[in-house]
């Protein structure tokens, strides 16, 4: 099903929403592709989250993919949770769910996107750029690493985007320290 004329459309994701995406998300980590979300943090973070669907002539909205822009600190928000439903990749859903994410970030202000992915030339499609994250990694995406069983270990890539005309938020305080994984910094 490669169609070119795909009507898409991205949305804000709602409770309805949630089975899809844990499926989705589920479907994929199954294949080694993302890390495993659970129901209860999709609920937790359903604010987050963006719906794709694509749309038939008769008006009928069929479930694309989702993904997330989860706020770290006031400089800095990941895009998480990205997952193309099979059967429509490659068809600019992921890049509308990444676009969604930017809009939310330059709404709200925050000047950097950050993604954990294994989809290195997705990102880079997207205007991210690879980052070491050895040394290069603001240090709130590390407290958000804490709770995945893989910290130590870690083999997902780091990428980052600085969003235009963004400006850096006044007053920011410092964020807190955080655990970091051996060998990092």
């Amino acid at each position: 099903m490669n169609d070119p004329k795909l009507d898409l459309r991205v949305r804000p994701a709602r409770a309805g929403d949630v089975v899809s995406i844990f499926e989705n998300i589920g479907y994929w980590a199954g294949q080694g592709k993302m890390l495993v979300r659970p129901m209860q943090n999709i609920f937790e973070n359903l604010r987050d989250f963006f719906v794709a669907e694509t749309v038939a002539p008769d008006g009928t909205a069929t479930f694309a993919g989702n993904g997330a822009l989860h706020i770290l600190w006031g400089d800095i928000a990941e895009v998480r949770g990205l997952a193309v439903a099979p059967g429509v990749q490659a068809q600019g859903v992921g890049k509308a769910l990444v676009e969604a994410c930017e809009v939310e970030a330059r709404d709200v202000g925050i000047p950097t996107l950050f993604a954990w992915t294994y989809s290195v030339g997705f990102f880079e499609k997207c205007g991210f750029t690879l980052i070491d994250k050895t040394k290069d990694l603001h240090p709130r995406v590390w407290s958000e690493c804490l709770r995945c069983p893989f910290f130590v270990g870690c083999n997902e890539n780091g990428l980052v985007k600085r969003l235009d005309g963004v400006p850096m938020p006044l007053n920011l305080p410092e964020p807190p320290p955080t655990q970091v994984p051996p060998g990092i910094r």
